[in-house]
C-alpha cells in the first residue's frame, strides 16, 4: 500500500508516438487536503476510489489505498466532489522495465504534461527518456490534488 514514484515534467510530445496505450481519466477529490486525499476517478469505462496519503519527506513515497467501484457510483460521487474536476489523457510508455504514465491535461490545466514512473524502492534505478525534463517529485503543487484547486493557467505570468 506505500507508492513509490518519481515525477517529472515533459518537453516534448515525442512520448506520444512510443505510448502502448491512452486511456481518458476524469477525477474529482471529496477531500483534496495535501495530508490526505480522497479521489474519485473514471479511467475509461472504469471507476476507482482512492485514499492518499502525505508523502515521505523525499517525497517519493506515500500511502495509497484504490478500489474499483461500479462506474454508475464513480459517476455519482464525481457530483459530491469539490468544483474544480480533473480532464487528463493518459499515456503509458515502456521504458527498459518500467512503464511511465505521461498524463496530457486539459481545461484549466491545458499545457501541463507530467510523467510518472513507480518504482519498487526509492533507490531503484530506470532509464530517463529523453522526453523527460525537470524533476517535480515532491513538489505538492504537481500533486493533482492541488491542481484541482491551483490550476495550471494560473501559474502563468
Amino acid at each position: 500500500m506505500i507508492e513509490i514514484e518519481r515525477k517529472f515534467l515533459v518537453h516534448s510530445e515525442t512520448f506520444k508516438k512510443e505510448a502502448f496505450k491512452q486511456t481518458r481519466i476524469c477525477q474529482g477529490y471529496l477531500n483534496s487536503h495535501k495530508d490526505r486525499a480522497v479521489r474519485i476517478r473514471i479511467k475509461g469505462d472504469e471507476g476507482y476510489i482512492t485514499v492518499k496519503g502525505a508523502s515521505s519527506k523525499s517525497g517519493l513515497s506515500r500511502f495509497e489505498w484504490e478500489k474499483q467501484i461500479s462506474l454508475d457510483e464513480a459517476e455519482a460521487l464525481l457530483n459530491l466532489c469539490e468544483e474544480a474536476i480533473i480532464d487528463k489523457v493518459r499515456y503509458e510508455v515502456q521504458v527498459g522495465k518500467h512503464v511511465f504514465e505521461v498524463d496530457e491535461f486539459f481545461g484549466d490545466n491545458t499545457g501541463l504534461v507530467l510523467a510518472e514512473v513507480e518504482l519498487t524502492t526509492e533507490s531503484e534505478t530506470f532509464i530517463k527518456p529523453e522526453w523527460l525534463a525537470e524533476e517535480v517529485t515532491g513538489d505538492v503543487k504537481y500533486y493533482n490534488s492541488q491542481l484541482s484547486k491551483n490550476p495550471f493557467k494560473l501559474w502563468k505570468s
